[in-house]
């Protein structure tokens, strides 16, 4: 090899070289150059930190920006990141799958759990129950984000008019608004029916209006339920104590119920028209079908008069899981798992609910009210599971017999529970809503 080299004469005298060699480091770093300028476009410094535009040569690519169409959908600042077929999707039609994560608060964690939904203190043993979520068929479904939630609520008001169950839901909300904010009860009646709270940071309101007819009502019963009288029903008059104060909401959710299966007189245009179970040969026998419809009639037509436009939800039917009797004849729900869709069927009565609900729903839907329908009744059907049952009172069964009667609750449901899902349910319908 030595021989080779000592025998080999280069072509180009050194100066040629070194000229050569010039030449070709200046093209190298002008083709660098000049590529370079081409390939790269201008970094817009708003859409990234500073310190990220100093990158190692050996760091991964920084990811570029999303494109127009997948950038998230912005609504008063929030980010709410639904594509078309989340949008378009039926939220009620899905299935409860488990969810190891668990609820967002427990009975030590919020305060505002009422005795007969507290069912972990009650001693309840099992706890499968809150480890449930709904999941829409078609689509995803977020799970509740009480931040976002109240900045989404900054200086509005939320109000739930109908009946216990709508206690029952509000007392979920709370709930889970306060592992943010402490919540602050500023306004309750006597009876702590009416009840009014703010989270002060916020500016958002948010209250339980009593009104289970939803139409002017006189009943006459104590706290456990038992009647003395006939319920007096005055179907054309929609009750004052949210009629007077409807122009000061921004959002709504609203429902009839289980209260209109109650024995009662009643009235338009404040004549007796007929009852539901009143025994009485001077009336005529219309049924509950009649008031609920009229009921609700009543309502749709005092908001659709009203010059002030809330968005209002209206929940349909909350379906009961009494087995083998009612609430007051021995009735049970001992089940500790969800049903499948196809496991189990609305009751008679709830099916005539149901059908008054999406009637009357109907008549005035897409009429600019700003009204939609809280479709929960499925839903709610398959957490069989979710009820207090005999754990609406503290250990039922300390000083009794295992064997002994004691009167169940299969209509509200346990905090935590399945109801804290209609608020992932309310969320969503909330952030579509165009205010």
């Amino acid at each position: 090899m030595k021989h080779f080299y000592s025998n080999y004469r280069n072509p180009f005298p050194p100066i040629l070289v070194k000229f050569g060699v010039c030449f070709l480091l200046l093209g190298v770093a002008y083709r660098l150059f000049s590529s370079s300028f081409v390939r790269f476009s201008p970094v817009d410094v708003s859409d990234y930190d500073a310190t990220a535009l100093t990158v190692a040569k050996t760091s991964p690519p920084l990811p570029l920006p999303p494109q127009a169409a997948e950038r998230p959908e912005f609504r008063d600042g929030l980010a709410v990141n639904l594509d078309s077929k989340t949008e378009g999707c039926n939220l009620f039609i899905g299935d409860w799958i488990p969810d190891s994560n668990g609820p967002a608060y427990t009975n030590t964690t919020c305060s505002t759990i009422e005795a007969p939904q507290n069912c972990m203190r009650n001693g309840r043993p099992d706890s499968d129950y809150v480890y449930w979520r709904w999941k829409p068929k078609d689509c995803s479904l977020a799970k509740f984000d009480p931040r976002k939630f109240l900045e989404r609520m900054r200086d509005k008001s939320l109000a739930f008019i109908g009946d216990s169950i709508m206690r029952n839901h509000i007392q979920s909300l709370l709930c889970i608004l306060s592992q943010v904010e402490q919540v602050v009860e500023v306004y309750h009646d006597e009876p702590y029916k009416n009840r009014r709270w703010s989270f002060p940071t916020h500016g958002f309101t948010v209250l339980v209006v009593w009104a289970p007819f939803l139409t002017k009502a006189m009943t006459f019963e104590d706290d456990d339920g038992v009647s003395s009288g006939l319920v007096q029903l005055y179907l054309d008059e929609p009750d004052t104590i949210w009629t007077e104060q409807l122009e000061n909401f921004d959002y709504v959710i609203i429902a009839g119920g289980k209260w209109f299966l109650k024995s009662a007189v009643y009235y338009e245009n404040k004549t007796v028209v007929g009852c539901h179970g009143c025994h009485d040969k001077n009336i005529t026998e219309l049924g509950f079908e009649y008031a609920y419809q009229k009921a609700l009639n009543s309502t749709f037509k005092f908001i659709f008069g009203s010059e002030h436009r809330p968005y209002i939800l209206f929940r349909t039917t909350a379906p009961d899981h009494f087995e083998n009797g009612e609430w007051d004849t021995g009735g049970y729900c001992n089940k500790t798992r969800p049903f499948k869709a196809d496991e189990i069927e609305l009751t008679d009565v709830d099916q005539i609910m149901r059908k008054v609900e999406l009637e009357e729903f109907d008549r005035v839907y897409g009429n600019g009210m700003g009204l939609e329908l809280f479709d929960t009744t499925f839903l709610s059907l398959m957490r069989p599971d979710g009820h207090p049952g005999v754990y609406r009172q503290f250990h039922p069964y300390d000083g009794k017999d295992k064997d002994a009667k004691i009167q169940n609750d299969c209509l509200h449901w346990c905090l935590p529970g399945p109801i804290d899902s209609w608020n992932d349910l309310m969320m969503e319908m909330f952030l579509r809503h165009k205010r």
